[in-house]
Order: structure tokens, then sequence, then C-alpha cells
């Protein structure tokens, strides 16, 4: 590992970011520019004692996942997080992996969505960062490769991730979330982690088999739902997918239908947060 340059870089873009660049109140006079190690930290959820032994290259040996938070945490474009790779000795991902990563013009968006539910996601479904609102409406999602964090496992094997979904919906978001995997699927080719996950639905549930033999290909569209939260009411939204220009995640935004009292009823859920959640 090039230590010295891992620990510089790091800093670099440390020293580079302000709070608002991350969707952070700067709070009191700074006396250095940039972002606070601990906020880094915070960030990339690691210790603030792991996080200066990398800056300060003290045997600190960070993993490809940890790399994956960091570039997260630091708003890294593509380049930057390759180049972050390399200097721990790591090949770069593949394009179209999956990971913690996000592109940064869509943390960026996600930062500045205050009023409404928004989350991304990779291309085979995966969460991969959520605003406040999203937690609170569906809970904290786990992050990165687990299954317990891929929206369409979830959808086909877990019924309480169906739990704000109106019933007469549920077949037609079967639908789109088979079709939406097989596009995904299409797309990447021979690629062992979208055929594991296909396989393990087929053998998990028949109900997806079922959709999944209709042999339709359709990536994510903007649609419109209805949401029933036993605390915030009825939600009337359009879901719609914004989708990043460099890498395969998208955005999905919960945004309120005109005429609706959804708008309102995100204040009430926003002061909520997540304290009521699944009670």
């Amino acid at each position: 590992m090039h230590h010295n340059d891992l620990g510089s870089f790091l800093r670099a873009r440390r020293e580079a970011l302000r709070p608002a660049d991350v969707g952070l109140v700067a709070g009191g006079r700074r006396r250095t520019p940039g972002l606070r190690r601990s906020e880094v930290a915070l960030l990339a959820d690691i210790s603030v004692d792991y996080y200066e032994r990398l800056e300060q290259s003290r045997n600190a040996h960070p993993s490809p996942a940890m790399l994956s938070s960091l570039a997260r945490a630091l708003r890294l474009s593509v380049d930057e997080r390759d180049h972050l790779y390399r200097l721990a000795d790591y090949a770069p991902p593949l394009t179209g992996g999956t990971g913690q990563y996000v592109d940064p013009a869509m943390m960026y968006l996600l930062d500045a969505l205050t009023t409404v539910p928004a989350h991304i996601f990779d291309d085979l479904s995966t969460m991969l960062a959520q605003n406040r609102l999203s937690k609170a409406l569906f809970g904290s999602w786990t992050l990165g490769d687990d299954r317990a964090g891929n929206v369409t496992w979830r959808w086909f094997t877990d019924p309480s991730s169906r739990a704000l979904n109106v019933t007469g919906e549920y077949a037609g978001i079967g639908r789109d979330y088979a079709a939406d995997l097989r596009a995904a699927a299409a797309r990447r080719g021979e690629d062992p982690v979208a055929d594991g996950l296909i396989a393990d639905l087929l053998r998990a549930s028949e109900e997806f088999g079922r959709y999944w033999r209709e042999m339709s290909v359709e990536p994510l569209r903007s649609t419109r739902k209805q949401l029933i939260h036993p605390h915030a009411g009825p939600l009337d939204v359009q879901c719609d997918v914004v989708l990043s220009s460099t890498t395969s995640h998208r955005m999905v935004i919960f945004r309120p239908q005109p005429g609706s009292p959804t708008a309102e009823n995100f204040e009430f859920l926003d002061v909520l947060g997540e304290q009521t959640f699944g009670t």
C-alpha cells in the first residue's frame, strides 16, 4: 500500500469539502478548512480513531468495503474512487458492480431532498442510501451487498416489506420488479451476482417464478402508488426514477400528487422520524 499517498489523498479530499456539501450543518467556527475527521467517520460509519489512523498511515489496512464507504462519504467521483482503490493496492470495482459507493451527484441531490422521501439503489435494486424521510417511511435498510438490503429480494421473501402498500397493487409491483431484474441481468451479461440473485429468488418464491416466466423486460419507470402509513396516514405519490449518467445507480423520489394531503402528511412523518416505524 502507498501509505503516505493514501493518507494524503484522504486528507486532501476531506479538506476540499464543506458541511453543506454532504448535508451537514456547519455548527460554529472551524479552525481548519473542510470537514472534521469525526464527520467523515460518521458518514462512512467507522470509528474516528480508525479514520485518523488511515490519514496518518498508522497500521490501518482498509478493506474494499471500507474504501467503498469512504468514497461515498467523501463524495468521490468514479475516477477519484478508482484512484483510492489503486492507492490501497486493490483493483477498482467493475462498472455496474455492487457496493456502498454512490455517484456523488446523486448523493448531492439526495442531501438536498428534505421534504420528500428518496433513496438510491443500484441496477439490481440493492439499497445504497436513504434520506431522513425515506428512513422514516420505510425504516433503515441494510446497506451494501447483503440480501436484506435488496428491494426485490425483500418484496418476494419478506411479507413485512409490503406493509405500506395497497393489496390491489401487489401483483403490478411484483411484475415490475421481475421485469426490471431481467433488464438489469441482460445489461450485465454473464454476472455471478445477478445470476445468484435470480437463482435464489426462483428457489425462494413461487410468485417470483410466475412473473419471471412471463419474460417481461422493462426497467422501472415513474409510476403512481398508494401507500398507507399507520401514523402519517394515506400517501398518494408519484414514484419518479432518476438515472445516474455515470453509474448504474437510480434514485426513487416519492413526489406528492397535486391536490392530495400527502405533502402535509410528509411533514408530520418528518416530525415522527423513525421513532414509530414498525410499532
